[in-house]
């Protein structure tokens, strides 16, 4: 009797594991702003990221639409992760960029939150700051980080003025 009651209380005091709700690393929340009047926000027209070194747009929003906030992913494995922003982005009949393009980089340390089983760690990021390659176009114009730690995705981490 004493063993069933052990088998019972060990199984009961298990619990399943198998469905993970809340395991995805945050995306970085950017919000652009009007440089003229920085309490509103402002669209950025035909809005393309491109990661730096790749050959696709980040997938977190739709390609070259006009938005105000997106949210982007950043390398967990390393400690920046650069990207090309392009303002006006349009294809020549060349098929070439004819967009302002601006090179932006974000610095950060990441750091590594156990979750559940089933859903394993995830990255937050921490100490986060911003590099912008100037030129003689830049259609960024200033740059705020509101939050140097991407924990979640439910508030802006960025704000970058044009």
């Amino acid at each position: 009797m004493f063993c069933l009651f052990l088998l019972l209380s060990i199984n009961g005091s298990c619990e399943k594991d198998d469905i993970c709700v809340d395991g995805d690393t945050p995306l970085m929340v950017i919000q652009f702003y009007d440089i003229d009047n920085p309490e509103e926000t402002k669209a950025v027209p035909s809005l393309r990221i491109v990661g730096q070194g790749q050959s696709f747009t980040v997938n977190t929003f739709s390609d070259r639409t006009s938005l105000d906030s997106i949210g982007i992913p950043l390398r967990i494995n390393e400690s920046a992760t650069s990207f090309i922003f392009i303002s006006d982005s349009a294809n020549n009949d060349e098929d070439q960029e004819t967009g302002n393009v601006d090179n932006l980089s974000f610095q950060y340390i990441t750091s590594e939150v156990f979750i559940s089983r089933a859903c394993g760690f995830i990255a937050n990021y921490n100490d986060l700051t911003d590099t912008l390659v100037p030129d003689a176009d830049n259609w960024i114009k200033d740059i705020e980080i509101v939050s140097p730690t991407v924990e979640n995705q439910t508030s802006t981490h960025v704000k970058i003025f044009h």
